[in-house]
Parts: structure tokens; C-alpha cells; sequence
């Protein structure tokens, strides 16, 4: 588990493709890697690895074809910078929320703006993720924890204020870019209690015709 405060940007080392999966490695910058061992989670863009080898201030983890099909991962290049955070202990300040480091989907950034001294950025999510999205929400993007300000549909809105920008890969994303989405844990599990026992059912309908009924499905 993860709290979406994202503690260090660190940099893409290296890709060694295996077949048809990869290990990467990555510079962990000043992310503070002295008790780290091997099999801990990191969070890499909001994405969880296990750290299979440490070298001094890198690590490196294998990257299956699920998770490079799903996250941005499948996109990263060599020389990119990446948002680290280490799981959180039961001393850990929650100072985000509960974020899994499972990503839901990929959105993509349709519009960066000025809002007063911050940034305003414009997301559009899998229609499939709609329904988990609220505002004053949280939603968790390339693995930093942020609250939702506006919802359109499958868009939202998230303020990036000057602390955030400089301290993740906020700063570089621009109109176009593909981000990690993971949406509210809470709201993921509400949504499977409300089935009671017809969660057992088979068939893609029964969720939404639930949610329909009781009146949780967007129109």
C-alpha cells in the first residue's frame, strides 16, 4: 500500500526486454533507499514493483506484458523521469489516501492551463471509469494522490499547485500525454459490496444494472 505523497523523481536507467516482458531499471535520485531489500514494493509512477536487485541508489524490477499493455509503462523510454514512492509503514503520515499502486486505466491530459499561481489540468479517463470518479474525490495520476475539482462525463479536473509541479513529473506532462490513473480504493470496493449476492452472477450487465437501480450509475 501506498499514500500517493511521492517522495522522490527518480530516472528510467535501463530496459532489458525478456521475453516479451522487460526488467527495468531505475536511479532512485534522493528517494531514501537504506532499509530497502530485496522483494520490497516500490510505486513507479503509481504503478507497484517489487525490487528484485539493489545497486547502491538504483533498483530494478521486472515489468510483466499485463502491466506494460495497461500503464504507460508499455510507452517509457530510457532518460525518463518517474514518480517513486516506497510502501508505507504503520508509522507512515497518511497524508494522501489508500492507493493499491494497481492502475485502472490510462487517461490522457487534454488541457493544461494557469489557474492563479497553479495549474489546472484537464483528464480524460476510460469511459469505464466514469462511475468511480467524483468531485472533491480522490483520484491517484502516475501515482500521486489528487482531488478531483470538476467532473464532465469521463473528464475531470485536478489542481496542480507550485509545490506538486516541481516535486513530481507533474512539470513535464503536457496536452496529449498518457497518464496512470488508479481510482479510490473505497469506491472500487462500494461498488462490488452493493451486488450482496448477486456478485456470485456471471455476465458483464449485473454491475450496472444494479447501479442503475439504485440510482449510482451516471446518466
Amino acid at each position: 500500500m501506498f499514500t500517493g505523497i511521492i517522495q522522490a523523481i527518480g530516472t528510467l536507467r535501463q530496459i532489458d526486454v525478456r521475453g516479451g516482458d522487460c526488467r527495468i531499471t531505475i536511479d532512485t535520485g534522493t528517494l531514501p533507499m537504506a532499509d530497502t531489500t530485496l522483494g520490497d514494493s516500490i510505486a513507479v509512477n503509481g504503478v507497484c514493483l517489487t525490487a528484485v536487485a539493489l545497486d547502491g541508489p538504483r533498483f530494478s524490477a521486472d515489468v510483466s506484458r499485463e502491466t506494460l499493455s495497461r500503464t504507460t509503462l508499455g510507452q517509457a523510454a530510457i532518460g525518463d523521469p518517474v514518480n517513486l514512492e516506497l510502501a508505507l509503514l504503520p508509522t507512515t503520515r497518511l497524508g494522501g489516501h489508500l492507493v493499491s499502486g494497481h492502475v485502472d486505466g490510462l487517461g490522457t491530459v487534454t488541457e493544461r492551463r494557469h489557474e492563479g499561481r497553479s495549474w489546472r489540468f484537464t483528464i480524460e479517463a476510460p469511459p469505464s471509469l466514469a462511475r468511480y470518479i467524483a468531485e472533491k474525490g480522490s483520484m491517484t495520476i502516475n501515482g500521486i494522490s489528487l482531488t478531483v475539482n470538476a467532473v464532465d462525463g469521463s473528464s475531470f479536473d485536478v489542481n496542480i499547485v507550485p509545490h506538486t509541479l516541481a516535486a513530481t513529473t507533474l512539470g513535464s506532462t503536457h496536452k496529449g500525454d498518457k497518464v496512470n490513473l488508479e481510482v479510490d480504493l473505497i469506491a472500487r470496493y462500494l461498488e462490488r459490496l452493493l451486488l450482496g449476492n448477486r456478485a456470485s452472477e456471471t455476465g458483464s450487465g449485473v454491475t450496472m444494472q444494479l447501479l442503475n437501480d439504485s440510482g449510482f450509475a451516471p446518466t
